[in-house]
Formats: C-alpha cells, structure tokens, sequence
C-alpha cells in the first residue's frame, strides 16, 4: 500500500486521470494534481481536499515544483508527444520514477530512443504504455510466453463491445495520424512498416460467449512498441472489433458515460492474445469493463511495485520486462478475469488465432 507517500499526477483532471487519483487514494498514496489547466485542478483541488500544482510542459520550473518532494509523476496527460518528453525530463531531475499511460505508438517510440541510455545510467526508472493499449498486452504476452524466450509471431485481438473515446483520446489520434503523415503501421519482419493500402479485413474467433467477430486487422496499437522492446518477436499484430473500430472513426461517437458509482462506463472488453512459435501456440485470455477506468489500477499497481523494489530493471522498460508478468496479471483480479489456454484447433483445424485464424472476410 501506499503507506501515505505523495504522487504528483500530471492531467489528474483529465477523464483516465480522475480514475488514477481515485486508485491511488484508494491504495493509501497522497495524489499531488497537477496539469496545465488551472481552473480545472482548482475544481478538482476543491471536490477532494487535495493539493493541486498547476504546470505547463514549457515551464520546467512549475514542473520542478509539480514534483518537488513527491515519490514519483504519473502522466495521464495527451497528447503525449508533447507531454511526455518534458514531464520525463522533470523526473529526472528530481530523481523519480515516471511513468504514463500514452497510448501514442510515436510518442512511445520517442521515450525508448530518447531516454534510454540517460535513464539507464541514471538507475532511474521509466515506464512508458503503462496503459490498457501496450502495458496491458505486454504483460499477456508475456505470460502466455511462459517458459518460452522468443517466439515468431504475437498476436493481440481487442473484443470490444464499443468504443466511446474520450477528448483527450481523439486528440491523440489526431497528433498521431499527422506525425505519420496519414499512414497506417504494421509490425512485420522484426520492424515498423508505414502503409498507405487499407488494413485488411478478417474475422477472429474469441473465447465464448463472444465467438466468431469481424475485426479489423493490423489495427496498430502501442503493443508494437512494448511487445518488441524486450521480447524476441518479428512479427507482432494487433486487431479490433469492427464495432470498435468503427465507433472511434465516427466523429459524433460520443464520450464514456458513467453507468455506475465508480465512473464507469457499460463498455466491455475481451484481450486475446496468442504467441506462436513454430508449430505450437499458447493464448492469454483477459476480461473487463471499461478501458479507460482499468488503466488505473494497471498504473497504480505498477507505480507500487516500482516503489518497493519490485523490478527488474532500471532505465526505459515496458510492463513485461520490468514486472512479474503472471503475478502483476493475478493482482489485477478484482478487475480482471485472465485465463491461460493451451492451443488447440477448431472442427475446420484452424487455429483460434493468428494469420491462418482470422479469415479474409
């Protein structure tokens, strides 16, 4: 528990960051709000007695104060391209872990290249992905990897029931499709591969009571960056349910709707995830409700095992390297349900998943 250190929360008014305050009190730590917002942190300030440090990602003085005297940052604040470099930059200097829940393949991409070495030999602590998109299927990956120390393809299919994004979300995607001027990614051939083609269309079968789902495939997620930073995959493919896909793409999808005390909204997901290696497979099998209200207890979890040496490493490192996979998986039960499958193949002798499981629709 968090035994009452303080952790300085960076967007903690923003729709994830609200639901990592109210984890983090939850587990006993101090929230610090911060963000660059001062009208709304006052809000938040007044609605839960907290202490509230506005900053902005051009002001590194107002940073250094947002994290003065506190364990660690913890950003939830996009688009992540322009907050994640200087917010890194801040922890540094006060020597605290940071870690973010960017969802951003190119703002993740950029906390690797940039801030690896320095991190490294600053024994400092850097997580990025620590999120829903990347953190959470690294760590799957990971585990249905067991024993296994390379594999030649992983595959990462997201059963969502819809997507309603929030502000911040869209606003990310938008940074995004203009940095890689419009393309789409895949990761093939053990590299990232821009595309101007449409992703191709197929058809997954996941666990029941979901069943057989249209989904579209090489639907790029920050997986592609977390998977391959520390696991020996060339071939890493992520893939969502039409509906999903087809939710974010709309521009009048409306925002998440709390359906419950918590904040939550109705929405439910299924990860499945299958790792291949020759002709043997193994699967990881994730439920929940509501991707952004589960990111909190993924970061804040993470955030304590940071703080009590439960590591396995410093410097630049996604989930699955640096934690216990299985045991990280196993402490999110109260907010998950996981299952490890051994493969095996359907009446056709297809695969439940992979590039000769879903079919061109």
């Amino acid at each position: 528990m968090g035994t009452g250190q303080t952790v300085t929360v960076f967007g903690a008014y923003g729709h994830t960051g609200r639901f990592v305050v109210a984890e983090l009190s939850k587990r006993g730590f101090v929230p610090v709000l911060s963000g660059r917002d001062a009208g709304k942190l006052k809000a938040l300030a007044r609605e839960t007695g907290l202490d509230a440090r506005p900053a902005s990602v051009d002001d590194p003085a107002a940073l250094d104060a947002a994290l003065t005297g506190t364990a660690a940052v913890i950003n939830c604040a996009g688009p992540f391209a322009a907050t994640a470099a200087p917010v890194i930059e801040a922890a540094l200097r006060a020597k605290i872990p940071y870690l973010d829940v960017a969802a951003e393949i190119e703002a993740n991409l950029d906390t690797f290249t940039h801030f690896a070495d320095r991190a490294r030999d600053a024994q400092a602590v850097i997580v990025p992905a620590m999120a829903f998109f990347g953190g959470f299927g690294d760590l799957l990956a990971t585990t249905a990897m067991g024993d296994w120390t390379s594999a030649d393809q992983a595959h990462i299919a997201y059963g969502l029931s819809s997507w309603h994004p929030t502000a911040g979300t869209r606003t990310s995607g938008t940074v995004s499709r203009q940095r890689r001027d419009g393309r789409r990614i895949r990761y093939t051939g053990g590299r990232l591969e821009y595309r101007e083609d449409a992703p191709p269309a197929l058809e997954w079968t996941f666990p029941a009571p979901l069943g057989r789902r249209a989904v579209i495939g090489e639907f790029t997620m920050a997986d592609v960056v977390t998977l391959p930073s520390h696991l020996p995959i060339p071939d890493v493919c992520t893939y969502m349910t039409v509906e999903a896909a087809r939710d974010i793409a709309t521009p009048d999808t409306p925002a998440p709707a709390a359906v419950d005390d918590h904040g939550r909204s109705a929405q439910t997901f299924v990860v499945d995830v299958v790792v291949r290696s020759g002709e043997a497979e193994r699967r990881a099998v994730a439920r929940g409700r509501d991707i952004y209200a589960v990111t909190a207890p993924l970061v804040v979890e993470a955030l304590d095992r940071v703080l009590t040496g439960r590591t396995r490493t410093t410097g630049v490192a996604s989930a699955g390297e640096l934690f216990d996979a299985p045991d990280f998986l196993h402490a999110l039960s109260p907010h998950i349900t996981l299952e490890l499958r051994p493969w095996h193949r359907d009446r056709t002798g297809s695969p439940p998943g992979g590039p000769s499981g879903p079919k061109a629709r």
